[in-house]
């Protein structure tokens, strides 16, 4: 009974509390903040736009979408950077249907180089993705390959598919399938192929800390690709020498997609991060 005496005025006080900061915040006009202000305008409201999910590409990892993410933030999305662990489109794309699963309500799915390539795969099936966007990136059809997408598109790594090591660095790693290892594209290589609009010593820090690439990824087949079904669009940049723009502007007129073209890189992303935001926020404008 002591012990029971001395805690009631803990409770009553706790519950108190609990009181007060309801009246103050839960009574609150749905417009206004607690204080009485009125809540910033999101542009139609933040409860009806979908959620931008973003998926970096090969050689690289989230980072590269990092002033796309604040972009959108900014404008009341919710952003999120999907996992993309680059162990070829079998696995990276159970990874990223998974991820997908966990959303609730409208996507709009954005993907970048070889990522384009696991989104598409992944989206097929998931009636939450409403838009996907293709940023200089692969759209496959269904039993395609990224070395066939590559072979005689005049890449700056189409050499590697004769000749690894004129490209690449190639390490082992543990649990590798059968004849794979782990691929890092060579600093030069990177710097003037992936890079070339961007700063060389900008270029010189991204291809050190670049993420491998595993080279079965290179020989695995698409699945049945969601643009068939999903409406698409694409920012091709007039100066990749990664996917060059004729690649992509086929593969993009074969999915339909509506296409923006821009002076960039293969690396656009991160050189006109504004320029993608708009295509993002155009095709997540389209599913309202």
């Amino acid at each position: 009974m002591l012990g029971i005496s001395l805690r009631r005025p803990k409770i009553i006080a706790t519950t108190l509390v609990a009181a007060a900061l309801f009246t103050a915040l839960g009574s609150a006009a749905p417009n206004a903040l607690a204080d009485g202000g009125p809540r910033p305008d999101l542009g139609g409201g933040q409860e009806a736009k979908p959620t931008i999910v973003l998926v970096h590409g090969a050689w690289a990892d989230g980072s590269s979408w990092s002033q796309e993410v604040s972009n959108l933030q900014a404008l009341g999305y919710e952003v999120q950077v999907a996992p993309q662990p680059n162990r070829g489109p079998s696995v990276d794309t159970g990874y990223l249907q998974d991820f997908l699963s966990t959303i609730e309500g409208p996507i709009v799915l954005a993907a970048h180089s070889y990522g384009g390539f696991v989104a598409s795969n992944a989206a097929t099936g998931n009636s939450n993705v409403k838009a996907l966007v293709f940023v200089d990136a692969f759209a496959p059809d269904e039993g395609e390959t990224l070395a066939g997408l590559t072979a005689g598109s005049g890449s700056v790594l189409e050499p590697a598919l004769t000749d690894p090591t004129s490209v690449f660095k190639l390490v082992p790693f543990p649990g590798a399938p059968q004849g794979a290892v782990d691929s890092y594209v060579l600093p030069e290589v990177f710097i003037t192929g992936f890079a070339n609009d961007l700063p060389r010593q900008q270029g010189a820090v991204l291809a050190v800390s670049q993420s491998a690439l595993a080279t079965n990824a290179l020989a695995e087949a698409a699945t049945e690709p969601a643009w068939k079904t999903i409406p698409s669009w694409a920012v091709i940049g007039t100066e990749d020498l990664v996917i060059p723009p004729a690649g992509q502007e086929a593969m993009m007129t074969r999915a339909g997609a509506t296409i923006t073209r821009i002076d960039a890189s293969h690396l656009g992303l991160i050189s006109h991060p504004d320029e993608v935001t708009e295509v993002i926020v155009e095709a997540a404008k389209a599913t309202a």
